[in-house]
């Protein structure tokens, strides 16, 4: 199987000619980890994506895998414990994209946590996360809660709570989960629709109608078991159908800007009340910026292009400089921004915040097969799941017998370095032996900690074309193709978003090579004239998005 878009007609007529097992819906977190569970237990597998994997909300989160010590205070207790479980999982099994992340939880007077209840937090959280010995939660005084992190408010401060959380890169993580599943054998592809179900005499599914966006050819792919992992468009694909049942999807929106660290020298990752409404959230550094949010407000607009507007910036800007009050951040000193929207069961008469953040699983009369909610740390619990589901219709409707899931031990694309302990000695040991590739030290090390093991393909690249690097630096040149040979990039905007994340942590870095970038596409990619044109312009509006606050009024 191949996982790029220079064979997209081979894959296109594999998916004209084949019967799948299952076919999936949506190439988020989700429909990744259930394409690579379902392909592992011996299923045959395709997957179509309406637009790039991971462009909807597994590339617009707050960026970690993290057991959710909120809902601790919600009394979701099943939530805390899954999600605590599963990141340690999820670590091992892709260290170069998650990395743990000690969170400061200052303490102030009147605020959400005091010392007790802290305290007993964290440790309730440390017991059903079934934390590491040498990342349980400490407790610490005034004056160590300020040397950890010296601009939090000193201003009623009490003291603070110390524990762990894991930082990832989501869009990064969603792409060397589908890379395992391609490895594997599933076959996928994005900037493809589903737009409609196939169904035999017994009106029961058999697969999906399909567009190719890219040259608007539909076609059939028809599949033993159907399932919807579409995350904001659940609800929308499901109306295709004629067995829709009564629980429909509630769309919250959630906001992050970022700051460079010149403006917001943040030292420390800091978990902490809003002033406004209570609300917590997180202020994190990551290479250079300091990023922050989330915003929680309901959403009935746009799904593909959630906007920020510029009620979310004041909210965000004014509680950093309630928690920050030397930092004296302003609306210019905004970087980037991006805004992602939360697929959530809906539960009536619940503010957003409140909402849980369970997963679910329906099953039409038709046989269609949903799963929504969930949260990015819980993706491969949600797969089995499901693919638990499938396997049972496919053994009850087919005779057909699968294995029992595997990928709690599963490495993803990129994960083969000796889990999170190996990862270290994997790193010292290739820099050592790393050939000359005009590349330095520094940039190989950030490469593996962006591609792991799948760094020496990179490095070949960038030994075969450090000669001709089409006007752009070897890294980004080298990064560049291996994404079109290897991870589907077909658009600048998959590369400078979802491939490297330079819209958000870097827009200096998209706007210095945006145009050499597309040159060099053009010509590995063979765009036409008018692909330039609308793949420029598709682009240039990201940047704008980012940079930018929405006009519109935020009253969804």
């Amino acid at each position: 199987m191949t996982f790029s878009n220079l064979y997209r007609k081979q894959i296109v007529h594999n998916l004209k000619h084949n019967e799948y097992d299952l076919v999936v819906i949506g190439g988020g977190i989700t429909g990744a980890g259930i394409a690579l569970d379902a392909t592992q237990r011996g299923m045959k597998v395709a997957l179509v994506e309406m637009q790039d994997f991971a462009a909807g909300t597994s590339s617009r989160s707050t960026k970690l895998v993290h057991g959710g010590l909120r809902y601790l205070k919600q009394l979701q207790i099943g939530v805390v414990a899954e999600t605590g479980q599963e990141r340690a999982i999820v670590y091992e099994n892709g260290p170069h994209v998650t990395t743990p992340e000690f969170m400061l939880l200052p303490m102030h007077k009147g605020g959400t946590f005091g010392p007790a209840t802290t305290s007993i937090a964290l440790k309730v959280y440390d017991f059903l996360a079934d934390v590491k010995k040498e990342e349980t939660r400490k407790m610490l005084s005034r004056e160590q809660t300020i040397e950890r992190e010296p601009l939090v408010k000193r201003d009623g401060l009490k003291g603070g709570g110390y524990y762990v959380e894991y930082r990832t890169d989501d869009a990064r993580m969603t792409i060397e989960v589908m890379k395992r599943a391609v490895e594997m054998g599933a076959e996928v592809i994005n900037y493809t629709k589903s737009t409609g179900f196939v169904y035999d005499k017994n009106k029961k599914v058999i697969g999906i109608n399909a567009e190719d966006l890219l040259t608007n050819e539909q076609f059939e792919i028809l599949g033993k078991k159907v399932v919807n992992a579409s995350g904001p468009w659940v609800d929308a694909v499901r109306e295709e159908d004629y067995s829709k049942n009564n629980k429909q999807l509630r769309l919250t929106k959630g906001v992050h800007l970022v700051f460079d660290q010149s403006v917001f020298p943040l030292r420390q990752a800091v978990y902490f009340d809003t002033e406004k409404d209570k609300r917590m959230i997180f202020a994190i550094p990551r290479d250079g910026k300091t990023y922050v949010g989330t915003t929680d407000t309901f959403y009935n607009r746009d799904k593909a292009h959630p906007k920020v507007t510029q009620e979310d910036r004041d909210y965000v800007v004014d509680a950093i400089n309630y928690m920050f009050p030397t930092v004296k951040v302003t609306d210019r000193d905004i970087e980037s921004t991006w805004a992602g929207i939360r697929p959530l069961i809906l539960e009536e008469g619940k503010d957003p915040s409140e909402i849980s953040r369970k997963d679910e699983i329906w099953e039409g009369k038709s046989g269609l097969l949903t799963i929504a909610g969930g949260k990015l740390t819980g993706y491969r619990h949600m797969a089995e799941e499901i693919v638990d589901r499938v396997a049972l219709r496919l053994k009850e409707e087919f005779g057909l017998t699968f294995a029992e899931c595997r990928t709690k031990n599963t490495t993803i694309s990129g994960g083969s370095v000796g889990g999170s302990k190996g990862f270290d000695l994997y790193k010292k040991e290739l820099l050592q032996s790393m050939p000359e590739v005009g590349l330095s030290r520094e940039e190989v090390a950030g490469l593996i900690d962006r591609y792991g093991s799948n760094t020496p393909l990179i490095l070949n690249i960038a030994q075969a074309q450090r000669s001709d690097t089409k006007g752009l630096p070897l890294k980004v040149y080298s990064q560049l193709v291996y994404s079109i040979q290897n991870e589907m990039v077909q658009k600048p905007s998959d590369f400078f978003v979802r491939r490297t994340g330079a819209l958000y942590f870097d827009i200096h870095y998209v706007n210095q090579y945006k145009e050499a970038g597309i040159e060099a596409m053009t010509e590995l990619l063979h765009y036409n004239e008018q692909k330039v044109k609308d793949y420029t312009a598709e682009l240039e509006q990201l940047i704008e998005e980012a940079t930018h606050p929405s006009v519109q009024v935020s009253k969804e």
